[in-house]
């Protein structure tokens, strides 16, 4: 006898459903996972090395590294016409470029102590905040979409302040930036969490879904990475 309100059918099509969308999800976080650890591992062996740090961070060159990565994501990422081959290279190129940035942080972690532990608290508060704000992205039955224009605007007159204060050099207009930087970027996780999850479709072309799941990783690393990056800013200040 058959005890099931909704039919035969419902609950195994539910359970395809949801299994495909666990795999979607994980295959996304396990390739943004992927592009933290690169980053750490060039950053720690650029970081270790004397002659590499003088090679990239020595002198003018300096500033292609740390504007690489901008070029990288706008012009050298196409979800919408790049294979998803091409979109792995660029998304590992980024996280390399991202590694090299941040040499320089970790060559004054690996000869101060303190700072390292500095460094390990910032990288355990962004992480603990990224996983928070993912699960509210997840769960949340509030629709986010509105948030990706205002979210969007904020993030490039976040950019164009930070470029201007290279040349200004001012601690207030840095904090401030660092500060609107973390609540952009948490509001952003967010919404990017329960877009990746709205964007699945079991039906969709295997090549395509690993397409947008490259572009979903891409979206949480700068995410994951900008907030770790302001929130060092604040700890790394005493």
């Amino acid at each position: 006898m058959n005890n099931n309100p909704l039919g035969t059918t419902a609950t195994p099509v539910a359970r395809e459903y949801d299994a495909g969308l666990k795999a979607h999800m994980q295959r996304i976080y396990n390739r943004m996972v992927g592009g933290v650890l690169a980053t750490a591992i060039v950053a720690m062996v650029v970081g270790s090395s004397p002659m590499l740090l003088e090679l990239f961070l020595g002198g003018p060159q300096r500033y292609i590294v740390m504007f690489a990565p901008l070029a990288v994501v706008w012009f050298g990422f196409r979800p919408d016409k790049m294979s998803s081959g091409k979109l792995m290279i660029a998304f590992y190129a980024l996280a390399v470029l991202y590694g090299i940035s941040f040499a320089a942080i970790a060559a004054v972690a690996t000869n101060n102590p303190a700072f390292a532990i500095v460094v390990a608290k910032a990288f355990f508060i962004a992480t603990s905040m990224f996983a928070g704000l993912s699960i509210l992205g997840y769960t949340t039955k509030k629709d986010l979409s509105g948030m990706r224009t205002f979210l969007s605007m904020g993030i490039i007159g976040l950019v164009g302040v930070s470029v201007m204060n290279i040349f200004f050099q001012s601690d207030m207009m840095t904090n401030l930036v660092a500060a609107a930087g973390i609540v952009l970027f948490a509001g952003l996780t967010v919404w990017q969490t329960q877009d990746m999850k709205n964007m699945y479709n079991a039906n969709a072309p295997e090549e395509m879904m690993s397409r947008y799941s490259w572009a979903a990783a891409l979206n949480l690393y700068i995410s994951f990475i900008a907030m770790f990056q302001y929130i060092l800013h604040f700890l790394g200040r005493d």
